[in-house]
């Protein structure tokens, strides 16, 4: 179906770069939440993210604790940005002391159904602002990378993104006005643009060499690796065998097989099976293509085989994602 060799000579000569692209393109958020933090001193806020969803925060201004789901504290200064990929109950803090309260507690003031402004103080007796911070919380999917969403640490955090990045400023400022003007198509627009935050968050840990290096990153910055994986990525379709995927990093079966299991946590097939269901389920639901389209694209001999190959992997029937 597919000329190995032509295809290998097109693929991008850095693997880390063609990963990324992949990762980017894949990226979906929905079901975001948004909020803009304006806190004074002290202020503890607990947040509970649902399982499966993701959280991300800017600190604007000012310096805010992150006591992240597993205890571990981190400082964030102006221009810091993290991003719970999974989630999970974490905590806002001016201080490592400070007593917690959960952020449901706080009433906001809705811009639209789907951002609000949060205020730990009394507005009628204003006192500065010590921190502001943008939250947005998500349904976070990676498209076809989404299995890898399970190898990402805790929290990615990335110091100092505006300078990194200061094409952002303008987006966050067009988030702050959003917010304050309420003007009508606010949350499609925040949605957007928390999109490309978020994108860029992901994009700014892996390029600053990750605080962290396991099994996915290492997997993008293995250029041999990294060269099986876009190839895979490119070519959802392909028969792929274990001898053809180790030819392509140039190793043998074992060795192949062995280091793949150890840097991505499945095996070779079972990651390509995965990656075909991944983007079987997204084709399916959101681009709405028919079973057989599906199963035409993912390289099956015939619906039949494709719907065997889904309900197995999946325990539902490509027809019933339809209704």
């Amino acid at each position: 179906m597919f000329d190995i060799s032509s295809e290998t000579s097109a693929l991008n000569k850095d693997p880390l770069m063609d990963l990324m692209s992949e990762l980017l393109l894949g990226m979906r958020m929905s079901g975001l939440h948004y909020c803009q933090l304006q806190l004074v001193q002290p202020f503890g806020l607990r947040l509970k993210t649902e399982a499966g969803r993701a959280q991300f925060h800017f600190v604007a201004q000012g310096i805010a604790y992150l006591r992240c789901p597993s205890g571990q504290l981190l400082v964030l200064q102006a221009g810091d940005a993290v991003l719970l990929p999974r989630g999970g109950t974490h905590e806002l803090l001016s201080d490592e002391q400070v007593a917690c309260r959960d952020i449901t507690e706080i009433a906001g003031e809705p811009v639209c159904w789907a951002f609000s402004t949060l205020r730990n103080h009394d507005m009628d007796t204003p006192s500065p602002i010590s921190a502001q911070l943008f939250s947005g919380c998500m349904a976070f999917d990676l498209g076809g990378l989404h299995p890898l969403v399970a190898l990402m640490p805790e929290v990615m955090h990335v110091g100092t993104l505006l300078s990194r990045y200061p094409e952002l400023l303008s987006m966050l400022q067009a988030m702050s006005r959003e917010s304050e003007l309420k003007r009508a198509g606010a949350a499609a627009i925040l949605a957007r643009l928390a999109d490309v935050v978020s994108a860029y968050i992901v994009r700014g840990w892996v390029e600053c060499g990750c605080s962290q290096i396991n099994g996915w990153v290492e997997a993008l910055r293995d250029p041999r690796m990294g060269k099986v994986i876009a190839m895979v990525h490119k070519q959802p379709g392909h028969n792929w065998t274990v001898a053809e995927m180790a030819s392509v990093m140039g190793a043998s079966r074992s060795v192949f097989a062995e280091r793949f299991r150890a840097v991505v946590g499945v095996s070779p097939l079972q990651y390509v099976t995965s990656l075909r269901m991944r983007l079987a389920h997204q084709w399916l639901t959101e681009d709405r293509q028919t079973p057989e389209q599906v199963a035409w694209r993912l390289g099956y001999a015939s619906q039949a085989a494709f719907s065997r190959a889904f309900k197995r992997e999946t325990g539902a029937t490509p027809g019933s994602l339809k209704l």
